[in-house]
Order: structure tokens, then C-alpha cells, then sequence
């Protein structure tokens, strides 16, 4: 893939993720193709790209256009999510991880503290936990060595809301928020200890269960569809609730 193709895939990508297009709009290519600065020719394999992706569909009448997502499809990516993350941490407690590794972890694990560990958080401090979020989820994947475990990894993350930090703006709304985010914090430390002292068993059931935050905070931005579209622009591509 040229420079090109690879950049117009990437915006836009990110445009339907932040929720620029309806269900059932229509992608033409000499709109997005000005929309985009780019010629037609990455636009139409980006096009190509996006639909083997599942972020859209063909159109009746031709071409491409905005699909619609269930709730049950989101929470279901997060639950495999889970499963991939879990598996890689599983790999690193019983491989062992590299020192500078541990290191990157723990100063991840130091920067949550900071963000976490006071009696209320401010923007800044949401802002600073998404980032150590981010930065924790991708060491664990990265450092596995797994190739197919990242791949299957990248197709999560391409998918609405199923990355590690989608739905955290909803969690910074929600009174009980700030004690879910130290809760989920504490998991981030329970994941490295296990990684540590080798035990590949709890670390993959660390894993899995720490998907389950983002589960709820799904499950609360369905019962506020207005709140979750002014925080999260793209939720106007999900439909349905989820089954519990």
C-alpha cells in the first residue's frame, strides 16, 4: 500500500469512527476523493479496504455507502478484545517479558496513579489516563511477539468502539465514573503483576475480565443516546441494546 492510499484509508477511516457519515449515506468518490485532497484511485481502495474491514457496505444502487451497527456487534468485538488481550499477557507471563518492557509498564502504571489516585479527576486528568490507557494496551500487544494476535488486534481496533479507550468519555460522565476508572486501573496493575511473577493463567483472566468496564459503559451510553452522541459523535452509527 503507497504512502497515499495508506493515508486517505487512515482518514477515513477516523471520519467514520468519529461519526461524520449517517447509516445508509452514501460514499461517493469524487466528494470524499475532494473532501480528502486525494485522487480518485486511493479513495476507490480505500473504499475496498473499509468494506472488507465491515466499517461499510455496498449500495443498492451502486457503489458504497454508511452501514449501521448493532450494540450486540460492539459488545461482542470488545468481549474478543479480551480474549486477544488476555491471551497476549498469558504469552508474556509465561515467555517472560523483556526489562525495558516491565519498565515502559510500570511507568504506565505510574501515570494512571497520578491520574487516578485523587479525590476527583479533571479533564486533564481524564485526558492523561486515556493516553497511559492507549500506551499500556499497546506494550501488552506489541510485546507478545504474537504477528497474528497484533493483526487480529488492528481489525478490532478498526471497528466502533472496540479499541481500548472508545467508550472512556462516557465513563467521565457517569457519577461513579472516577471509582470505575481506579477499579480498572487496579486491573492494569493485577495484569503486570501476573506478567511478572509468571502466572500466564490470571494474567489471560485479567484480561478478559477488564473488557467488562467497557461493557458497561456501552450498556449506559445505549440508555442515554443523547448524552452518548454529544460525547461520542460516532454512537449514531449503533442500534439496539446489547444482550446482557
Amino acid at each position: 500500500m503507497d504512502s497515499q492510499q495508506s493515508r486517505v484509508l487512515v482518514q477515513l477511516r477516523d471520519l467514520i469512527l468519529k461519526g461524520e457519515f449517517v447509516p445508509g449515506e452514501r460514499l461517493a468518490e469524487i466528494p470524499l476523493a475532494e473532501k480528502l485532497g486525494a485522487s480518485r484511485t486511493p479513495v476507490r481502495l480505500a473504499l475496498t479496504s473499509l468494506e472488507h474491514e465491515g466499517l461499510i457496505e455496498q449500495s443498492p444502487s451502486g457503489g458504497y455507502q454508511m452501514r449501521r451497527f448493532t450494540s450486540q456487534e460492539i459488545a461482542d468485538a470488545i468481549r474478543v478484545r479480551g480474549v486477544i488481550e488476555g491471551f497476549a499477557a498469558r504469552l508474556l507471563a509465561e515467555d517472560g517479558a523483556s526489562r525495558q518492557l516491565l519498565r515502559d509498564l510500570h511507568e504506565c502504571l505510574d501515570d494512571g496513579d497520578k491520574a487516578v489516585n485523587k479525590a476527583d479527576m479533571g479533564l486533564d486528568d481524564y485526558a492523561a489516563y486515556v493516553e497511559m490507557n492507549d500506551r499500556f494496551h499497546k506494550l501488552i500487544m506489541q510485546g507478545c511477539g504474537n504477528v497474528a494476535l497484533q493483526r487480529v488486534m488492528d481489525m478490532l481496533d478498526g471497528q466502533p468502539f472496540a479499541s481500548p479507550s472508545a467508550m472512556l468519555p462516557m465513563q467521565s460522565s457517569m457519577e461513579e465514573g472516577h471509582q470505575w476508572m481506579k477499579q480498572a486501573h487496579r486491573t492494569h496493575h493485577a495484569m503486570v503483576q501476573a506478567i511478572e511473577r509468571g502466572q500466564g493463567s490470571r494474567a489471560q483472566a485479567l484480561g478478559e475480565e477488564h473488557v467488562e468496564i467497557a461493557r458497561m459503559n456501552l450498556e449506559y451510553a445505549l440508555e442515554r443516546p443523547e448524552l452518548a452522541a454529544e460525547l461520542m459523535p460516532g454512537m449514531r452509527l449503533v442500534a439496539g441494546k446489547a444482550r446482557t
